[in-house]
C-alpha cells in the first residue's frame, strides 16, 4: 500500500489541477504542461454517479477520446486514493500507467473512487471481503462493484469497443485483483500491481504476525481517519515529533499507548489491526488467494523485488492463480523496484544500488502497455510475452521464463557453524549454538541513518551497522569461487531457545561485496562498497506462531524448539568474490513493533512486562538450524 510520503506526493498535483495558478505556487515542467495540454485537446472529461445493485452511487470520472472515427476499449481504475482533480473543467496531469503509449494510441479512461471514498457514496470497509455465493442485492463486494461498473460503462458510453480491463498500484491493485473474481464478460484484461493479498501473513501491516509498526503509523494515521470535509485533502495530524522514527516510538511506549496518547480513537482500523493478533476469521476472510478459481481474464501480475510494503502479494497472488487456473494467461512481472517503482522511477538504481539500466521503461513499453494493447486491441505483440518476465539481480539482466520459480532450481542447505561460519556441511557435533542477549528497550534499528519513516532504501541498505552489535548473530561463507544464483522462495530453519517465554526472530539474506568493490561515480553520499553488505530479503516471525499463525503458543524457558518459515521470493545473482551473508536477530525496530518477550497480547503489554531474554541458535548435529536456498545451478 502507498505510505503517507507517496500518498500525499499522489494527491498534491491533483489538487494543484484543479485550482488556478497563483504567483506562489511552483510551475509544472515542460513535459508535463505538454502532456497536460494534450489531453485537454484529444480528451473530453465526464463525471457521473454509477448506481450499484444495492442502489449505493459510486462517483467515476470518465475520460473520452474526441477522435470518434474508430471505437476504443476502456481502461479502469477503482480506488480509495481519491479520482480528483473534481470537476468536468479540471483534468488530470496524466491518464493511464506511466506510458504515455496509452495516452497517445486512444482509451477510454476511467477513475473511480470506491465506496465510501472520495464522492462515493456508502460506506468504506479495508480490503472489502469477497462473498462468492450472493444470494441478494444487499451481498455486495468489490467484485460486484466492478461488475456493475464495468456494465454500466458497457451499456452507456459511447464509442466502446466492448473490452474492458483493469490496472492499479498498492491498495489499486488489489481492487483490480478483485474485479478478476467473478468478472463481467467484457473485461479481458486485469493488472494487479503491488496488489494486498494478506495483511496479516506478508502484506503492509504485519509480517508474519509482527506488526509493521512505523508503516503502519504513518499510513492509518492519516488515510484511517474520518473523510475530510469535501474539496481538502487529508493531511496527518499524527506527524511523529523529530526526525527519528527510532527515538519517537520508544518514546510513545507501548502498543496500548497510542491510541491514549495519539489516536484518541478515531482510527478505527487501527485498534481492529491490533485487536485481531490471530490469524482469525477477520484476517482469514481477507485473504484473495481462495477465490482465485474460474479466472476469465487474462492477468499481469507486478512486483517489486525490493517493495518494502507489499512483495508478498503479488508472488503469492500469481502463485494462487496459476495453480488454480491451468491453462488461464497468468503472467508474471518482477523487477528491481521499490513500492511501484516501475511507475514513477527510471528503475535504474535503489539506495546504494545500481541495476544499471532503465528497468521501468522497458517494463512501461515492452510489457505493459502490449499486454494491455493485445488483449483489448486485438494488437499481436512483435515478440510473444512470456509467462514470467523477471530481473536478476547481482548481474542485473532481464529473463524470459516459461515458469516461476524456475524449475531448474534446486534446494540447497547452508548451515550454521562455529565461528560464524556458514557451510553447505552440515554440523557434526553432538553441541554447539550461538547466543545472545535481547532487550526489547534496546532494539536493534531497521535503518542504518536517521529517518521519520519506513525509507523505501532499507530494502538494499549497508548491514554493517547491524553486524557490530551483540545481539545480531552473524554467519557468511568463504568468498565465492563462482556466481550463486538464488532464484525462489528461501526457508529458515532455526532450532532456539528463550530464557522468555516469547521472541520474534528475524532473518537477513545478505550479499557482502569485496573489498575492492568500486564506488559510486558520481558519489555525493561518499558511500563505501568496499565490503558493502547488502540487504536482499529480510523478514521477521513471531515465534508464538510457530505451530500455526491461529495457534499462538508460549516457549518453555530453555527447551530447544523448531521455528520455520519462508522469505518471499529473491533472483540474484552472488557474484564470485563475494560472500552469502546470514544475521540472527530478535528485534528490528522501529519497522517491527517490539516483542515483550513474555507471552501476552502485546497490544495489551505494559512497560513493566518488557523484558531481557537470553536467545540460543542451535547449530549442532541434531539441531542443525539453516537457510535453504533455491540455487540454479
Amino acid at each position: 500500500m502507498i505510505t503517507r510520503r507517496l500518498f500525499v506526493a499522489l494527491l498534491a498535483p491533483l489538487a494543484l489541477a484543479a485550482q488556478p495558478r497563483t504567483a506562489g505556487q511552483p510551475q509544472l515542467p515542460p513535459q508535463a504542461l505538454e502532456r497536460s495540454a494534450y489531453i485537454r485537446q484529444h480528451y473530453t472529461k465526464h463525471e457521473v454517479l454509477i448506481p450499484m445493485r444495492d442502489g449505493v452511487r459510486l462517483f467515476t470520472s470518465i475520460y473520452t477520446p474526441k477522435d470518434r472515427s474508430r471505437t476504443y476499449p476502456i481502461l479502469l481504475l477503482r480506488t480509495p486514493y481519491s479520482v480528483a482533480p473534481y470537476g468536468i473543467d479540471n483534468y488530470r496531469m496524466s491518464l493511464g500507467p506511466a506510458s504515455e503509449k496509452f495516452m497517445r494510441s486512444g482509451f477510454i479512461f476511467v477513475y473511480q473512487d470506491v465506496r465510501g471514498r472520495g464522492r462515493s457514496e456508502g460506506v468504506f470497509v479495508h480490503v472489502r471481503p469477497h462473498i462468492p455465493n450472493k444470494k441478494s442485492k444487499t451481498d455486495i463486494d468489490e467484485s460486484s462493484d466492478t461488475y456493475d461498473t464495468i456494465d454500466w460503462l458497457v451499456k452507456n458510453i459511447g464509442g466502446n469497443n466492448g473490452r474492458a480491463g483493469m490496472w492499479g498500484i498498492s491498495y489499486p491493485g488489489f481492487y483490480a485483483a478483485m474485479g478478476a473474481l467473478d468478472s463481467h464478460p467484457a473485461l479481458k484484461a486485469v493488472s494487479p500491481q503491488a496488489p494486498v493479498i494478506n495483511w496479516f501473513i506478508g502484506d503492509d501491516f504485519r509480517h508474519n504476525g509482527a506488526l509493521f509498526l512505523v508503516h503502519a503509523f504513518n499510513f492509518l494515521g492519516m488515510f484511517g481517519r474520518p473523510r475530510p470535509p469535501e474539496g481538502l485533502l487529508p493531511d496527518s495530524r499524527f506527524e511523529i515529533d523529530g526526525p527519528d522514527a527510532y527515538n519517537f516510538h520508544l518514546s510513545v511506549g507501548p502498543l496500548a499507548n497510542y491510541d491514549e496518547k495519539l489516536f484518541k480513537g478515531q482510527v478505527k482500523f487501527w485498534r481492529e489491526l491490533l485487536e485481531n493478533d490471530t490469524y482469525n476469521n477477520f484476517w482469514k476472510a481477507r485473504d484473495l488467494r481462495q477465490h482465485l478459481t474460474g479466472m476469465k481474464p487474462a492477468m499481469l501480475t507486478v512486483g517489486g523485488w525490493f517493495d518494502a510494503e507489499d512483495v508478498f502479494g503479488p508472488l503469492r497472488l500469481y502463485e494462487s492463480a496459476e495453480k488454480q487456473n491451468p491453462g488461464a494467461v497468468n503472467l508474471l512481472v518482477e523487477g528491481p523496484w521499490s513500492h511501484g517503482g516501475w511507475a514513477r522511477s527510471d528503475g535504474t538504481s535503489l539506495g546504494n544500488i545500481s541495476f544499471a539500466v532503465n528497468t521501468s521503461k522497458f517494463f512501461q513499453d515492452e510489457i505493459e502497455y502490449p499486454f494491455f494493447a493485445w488483449r483489448l486491441k486485438g494488437e499481436t505483440p512483435a515478440r510473444p510475452l512470456p509467462e514470467a518476465h523477471v530481473f536478476e539481480t547481482g548481474r542485473n539482466e532481464w529473463h524470459r521464463m516459461d515458469a516461476w520459480p524456475p524449475k531448474e532450481a534446486r534446494k540447497k542447505t547452508f548451515y550454521f557453524r562455529e565461528e560464524g561460519r556458514l557451510s553447505t556441511e552440515a554440523p557434526a557435533s553432538a553441541q554447539g549454538f550461538d547466543e545472545y542477549l535481547s532487550d526489547p528497550n534496546r532494539p536493534v534499528p531497521f535503518l542504518p541513518y536517521i529517518d521519520r519513516g519506513m525509507n523505501y532504501n532499507y530494502m538494499t541498505d549497508d548491514q554493517r551497522f547491524a553486524a557490530t552489535r551483540p545481539d545480531v548473530l552473524v554467519y557468511q561463507t568463504e568468498p565465492l569461487e563462482q556466481d550463486v544464483r538464488i532464484a525462489g522462495p528461501l526457508k529458515a530453519v532455526l532450532h532456539v531457545s528463550t530464557t522468555g517465554t516469547d521472541a520474534d526472530w528475524v532473518v537477513k539474506l545478505i550479499d557482502v561485496f569485496p573489498n575492492d568493490a568500486p564506488d559510486p561515480q558520481p558519489n555525493p553520499k561518499q558511500v563505501r562498497m568496499g565490503g558493502y553488505q547488502m540487504l536482499v530479503r529480510g523478514e521477521p516471525f513471531r515465534g508464538r506462531f510457530r505451530t500455526g499463525f491461529d495457534k499462538p503458543a508460549p516457549f518453555t524457558p530453555g527447551k530447544v524448539e523448531l521455528v520455520e518459515f519462508e522469505l518471499p521470493d529473491v533472483f540474484h545473482a552472488f557474484r564470485r568474490g563475494h560472500r552469502i551473508m546470514i544475521h540472527v536477530q530478535s528485534s528490528w525496530y522501529p519497522l517491527a513493533d517490539r516483542n515483550p518477550q513474555k507471552f501476552i497480547r502485546i497490544h495489551e503489554a505494559k512497560a513493566a512486562d518488557f523484558l531481557k531474554a537470553t536467545h540460543r541458535v542451535y547449530r549442532s548435529k541434531q539441531a542443525a538450524s539453516a537457510v535453504i536456498l533455491p540455487v540454479l545451478e
